[in-house]
């Protein structure tokens, strides 16, 4: 009932999953990654244990084929499951049951996976790949977007729309960015909005938050605050309106 990209961006080691349906909160469940780990995305007749257990076995050193392996062998249910991860060396598998709801399937790539059940066809999947890879060279975040909204052009989920989400991790337990919509009429248009809205301040303010590398993060905050007053006296000039949808005062 969904579709999402798996990916490991060979420049920095970020992980990030981005993935849409017809479903309600999406991002509750598909999801999984440990920032300098891995990241896993369980769906179809999702099992989250998938997600939990693929990333503690990323973890403890297995390979990707070998995840693949173990977490269907186990599960009885495994012919209703998708899953797909990657390590944080770019290494990768993916899994697609053969009862998963036509069209079912997964492409992997270099550093890169895509999966998807319930589809309009296998054009969602190769069409989302494709445009993930001829982006190479723009932010993450925005390859992903671009890349999910190739997909929903080609048919997407074939109920239609309701739930998307967008998870990046660096090299931390905790996201760098995670955003998502558990129920809209046009998810992907609202996940690109509030990607828009996170850059105006708070991808700045994220990037003063502790480190295991720097327990105390920016305490000086002043750089940061001369940046987003820059921007937004940029925006200001432009006449451009805010992304959001009301006036967002960085945290204190």
């Amino acid at each position: 009932m969904t579709w999402s990209i798996v990916v490991r961006e060979p420049e920095t080691g970020n992980l990030a999953i981005a993935v849409a349906t017809r479903f309600f909160a999406v991002g509750s469940i598909v999801p999984h990654i440990r920032g300098g780990i891995g990241a896993v995305a369980t769906q179809a007749f999702a099992s989250p244990l998938y997600g939990i257990d693929g990333l503690a076995m990323l973890a403890a050193g297995h390979a990707p084929g070998e995840i693949v392996e173990a977490l269907s062998a186990r599960d009885e249910g495994r012919e209703q499951r998708q899953f797909h991860l990657i390590d944080s060396k770019g290494s990768n598998a993916a899994f697609t049951g053969a009862k998963c709801i036509d069209w079912a399937g997964h492409l992997v790539d270099d550093n890169v996976s895509v999966a998807g059940n319930m589809l309009a066809g296998p054009q969602v999947i190769s069409e989302t790949l494709a445009t993930f890879k001829k982006t190479a060279g723009k932010p993450l975040a925005e390859r992903l977007l671009e890349a999910m909204r190739a997909g929903e052009d080609a048919g997407g989920d074939k109920r239609g729309k309701q739930s998307a989400a967008l998870v990046i991790h660096r090299d931390q337990d905790y996201a760098w960015l995670n955003i998502r919509i558990d129920d809209s009429a046009d998810p992907l248009a609202e996940l690109e909005r509030l990607y828009a809205v996170a850059q105006e301040r708070y991808l700045h303010v994220a990037e003063t938050m502790p480190t295991r590398q720097n327990p105390s993060g920016m305490i000086d905050r002043r750089e940061i605050d001369e940046r987003i007053a820059a921007l937004e006296a940029k925006r200001v000039a432009e006449g451009r309106p805010s992304a959001s949808r009301a006036t967002m005062a960085a945290p204190s």
